[in-house]
């Protein structure tokens, strides 16, 4: 087959979605142009030029940086249609109007690229019926892509074929939207509101309508409904108003117009709740209007109350004594909410029942198996388990029978039985719908196995669903060393002798902290690597990369032998992080998630790093009265000399004080892309979208730079700022504290920083080695370390999570 490749995008509609899926591929560096109507005032793209103005305000930020907004193009449909014969995708993401999307197609149909594939991001119309308005020379290459909000974060992405639809055009959609844009595919019948949306929502109108059976209250429903059931930490109602009541009513509408008693024996409950009508007629659509199913006044959190027609105080929380069942195995777990006494408890067990009893009664016509039913609430609904991985999970005859006994009783919402494959055949005997032949089909009658797209080669590691034969990073492979700490591992067990082996140090710590022992096994992996491989990889499959030295860990040692067994841990660091840089095989960090403190530390002092796109990195010491202890500042003072080296002038101090601002503000690149303007990523680093592809690409960096004849760089010498560099920084520093801005505490602090990057009490431009900048990094931290206030820091960050300022 052909390899598909999209070198431009065009999106269609420059509202919410729209723009901001056209800058999720600015993100991931696909060209891109944005269309909209023309404007009938002023500039004719003034439509498209607003919404991408728009999108720098925007939280969460839509844009890895804000200045990229710049990159994608701008084009109205009245001037600038012959800009779709140059794009291979186009995506049509207009208002949810069939008559307003049918007339657009008929406008863009004679300038389509006859290889372009043509999606719709309609979230629920039908896509044969959009497909019909199209020629048919168009039609094979036409389906629908439904993004789900926000387009960056969320990893959903549901594809629709219609019965035109050919399927190498799916098979080259899903490989560009999975590896191109970093999402998880799940493709869905063309059936309304799809898998997640059709699930989800008919699961809201469910919990709602239990929540008036039961008399609950909202506060109390999303403490019970978010974390503790492992399902967005927003619960049921905040999630509503993130979404938008308005556009949740759009999508209860869907059901109620394109679903009848005949199609969905769950109809009589899709009606519009009654809060929900009242808060759309008052004007009150959730976070975009400030008020919503909550309202906050203030520092207070108020709730809505239909009764009064007002808001009141929230913040009441669930009984504890279920919190404590939610943390029980699954089996129990269910048997316990089943026969809870209480309404919460009762009202736990009624909304999932419902939600075995929907998915069950459904999977035959909206999707092609569990698996992707699954998949689609993990990754759009952020569940932890799917309706049927939990069914699974705890026991799947003894729920059956438990859901069906409830049905016979009238306790459910409605009173069709689940279906026969439910109870009898290989379901049944295989106790699931997930298992390692693959994911039960109701259609199809039979279990189907994962799709075999080469662009799944470049998953090692797929998340893998309960029941699925998929291989375990934990234990996969082949094991050279494993401890508490660490385990050093390759893919195959022959990789040593190969002599194009790379191998894998991954860290098991608690949020992947760097402990001494940590420390000890990346030393032994390097040296392990230096014998035998090419190449060494830091990778876990989990998140983050690393939260940093494991400060809980220091405090026993410190309580005992004083000051000096911290400057010992800190100088264990920093010859591991030295270990590391001058390793004589190229050492790559694969990083994902925060990678914060010595986490920073430890991926800058690497050969390489390769990070997926959602990776937060920056030194954050100073959040708990440190300074960065393990080479971060020295990294940042040597880059600043390579940098200046390059320049015409002789002064460091520019090149420096964006580095000082980052270690003394704390500040954290909230994407990979930010934390490349930062200097925590170099340009010749890569930045992966998919988070499943970082291990391979890694391994392939490692061994790319092994083929290319890596050598250690040497040891030099580099000039710093001196003393009348960190004389400028203190001035500055100066204003900030009697200004009011910082404490004196800041000062302190920010004033042992800039010591370090500018070398101490030394004349400018004086040549110092790494090792001396880390000797003064450990002068610092120590005497940090027995700072009253610093202390206060530390055990406040450690008992509550969150930074003191004092």
């Amino acid at each position: 087959m052909t390899r598909f490749q999209v070198k431009k995008v065009a999106v269609l509609g420059a509202g919410v979605m729209g723009a901001q899926i056209a800058a999720h591929l600015v993100n991931v560096k696909v060209p891109v142009v944005l269309f909209d109507l023309p404007a009938k005032e002023g500039a004719k793209n003034g439509i498209v030029t607003r919404a991408i103005d728009n999108l720098k305000k925007l939280k969460p930020a839509p844009l890895g940086v804000a200045q990229d907004a710049a990159l994608i193009g701008q084009a109205n449909y009245e001037e600038h249609l012959e800009q779709l014969r140059g794009c291979d995708l186009i995506i049509e993401a207009i208002a949810e109007r069939m008559d307003w999307k049918l007339d657009l197609y008929a406008k863009i149909a004679p300038f389509v690229a006859p290889h372009a594939i043509v999606a719709s991001n309609t979230s629920g119309l039908s896509i044969t019926k959009l497909s019909a308005a199209l020629p048919e020379s168009i039609q094979p290459r036409f389906c629908g892509i439904h993004f789900f909000n926000p387009p960056r974060y969320m990893h959903l992405v549901e594809l629709i074929d219609t019965p035109t639809t050919a399927p190498q055009v799916l098979d080259q959609l899903e490989a560009f939207v999975t590896s191109g844009l970093g999402k998880g595919v799940v493709r869905a019948h063309d059936t309304p509101n799809f898998i997640a949306n059709r699930v989800g929502i008919a699961g809201m109108l469910s919990t709602m309508q239990e929540v008036e059976n039961f008399g609950l209250t909202y506060d109390v429903v999303d403490d019970l409904t978010g974390k503790k059931l492992g399902r967005a930490s927003s619960g049921t109602f905040r999630t509503a108003d993130v979404v938008g009541l308005d556009t949740m009513a759009h999508v209860i509408k869907t059901l109620q117009d394109n679903l009848s008693e005949a199609t969905d024996p769950f109809y009589a409950s899709f009606g519009t709740p009654a809060v929900v009508q009242k808060l759309l007629a008052l004007g009150h659509l959730g976070q975009k209007t400030k008020a919503g199913f909550y309202k906050k006044v203030g520092r207070d959190v108020l709730r809505f109350d239909l009764a009064s027609e007002d808001y009141v105080p929230a913040g009441q929380k669930a009984d504890e004594v279920y919190a404590r069942m939610l943390k029980k195995p699954a089996a129990e777990r269910l048997r316990l909410l089943r026969n809870a006494e209480g309404p919460q408890g009762q009202f736990l067990w009624a909304i999932l029942r419902n939600s075995f009893h929907y998915a069950a009664l459904h999977l035959g016509t909206i999707a092609d198996n569990a698996r992707d039913v699954d998949q689609a609430m993990r990754w759009g609904f952020g569940m932890a388990q799917g309706p049927f991985e939990l069914w699974q999970d705890a026991g799947w005859l003894d729920v059956a029978r438990m859901v069906q006994e409830d049905i016979d009783a009238g306790k459910a919402l409605c009173r069709a039985p689940l279906p026969d494959w439910v109870f009898n055949g290989p379901v049944a005997q295989a106790g699931g719908v997930h298992t390692a032949e693959g994911s039960w089909s109701a259609s199809a009658q039979k279990f189907i196995a994962r799709r075999a797209l080469p662009v799944y080669v470049r998953q090692h590691f797929p998340e893998k669903l309960l029941g699925e034969s998929l291989p375990d990073f934990k234990t996969a492979g082949h094991t050279l060393h494993e401890d508490d700490a660490i385990r050093l591992w390759t893919l195959d067990a022959g990789e040593a002798a190969s002599g194009n082996g790379v191998l894998i140090a991954s860290i098991k710590t608690k949020m992947h902290a760097l402990s001494p022992d940590v420390c000890e096994g990346l030393v032994q992996a390097v040296e392990m690597a230096e014998k035998d491989y090419a190449g060494m990889v830091i990778w876990s499959g989990d998140e983050p990369f690393s939260a940093g030295a494991d400060l809980q860990a220091m405090l026993p040692a410190f309580m005992v032998a004083g000051v000096s067994a911290i400057e010992g841990a800190e100088a264990q660091m920093q010859d591991t992080m030295l270990r590391l840089r001058y390793a004589n095989v190229p050492v790559v960090s694969a990083i994902r998630g925060l990678a914060l403190g010595g986490g920073c530390e430890l991926a800058v002092h690497c050969a390489r790093r390769v990070a997926h796109m959602e990776s937060y990195i920056g030194l954050v010491e100073v959040g708990v009265g440190l300074v960065p202890g393990a080479g971060g500042l020295t990294y940042i003072a040597r880059r600043a000399a390579e940098n200046a080296a390059t320049s015409t002038g002789k002064d460091l101090l520019p090149f420096l004080t964006e580095g000082f601002t980052a270690a003394a503000m704390a500040k954290v690149g909230m994407s990979a892309l930010e934390s490349r303007q930062l200097g925590y990523l170099l340009d010749s680093d890569v930045i992966v979208p998919h988070k499943d592809e970082l291990l391979y690409v890694a391994i392939n960096e490692a061994r790319a730079l092994a083929h290319g004849g890596w050598r250690a760089p040497h040891q030099r010498l580099f000039p710093v700022a001196g003393r009348s560099g960190r004389a400028t920084i203190l001035g500055s520093l100066v204003n900030m504290r009697d200004g009011g801005f910082i404490s004196a505490h800041d000062f302190h602090i920010a004033s042992l920083i800039a010591d370090v990057l500018c070398g101490g009490d030394v004349d400018a431009g004086t040549l110092v080695s790494e090792q001396y900048l880390m000797a003064l990094e450990r002068k610092a931290f120590c005497a940090l370390i027995v700072h009253p206030k610093t202390q206060e820091r530390i055990l406040g960050m450690l008992s509550t999570g969150k930074p003191v300022r004092n």
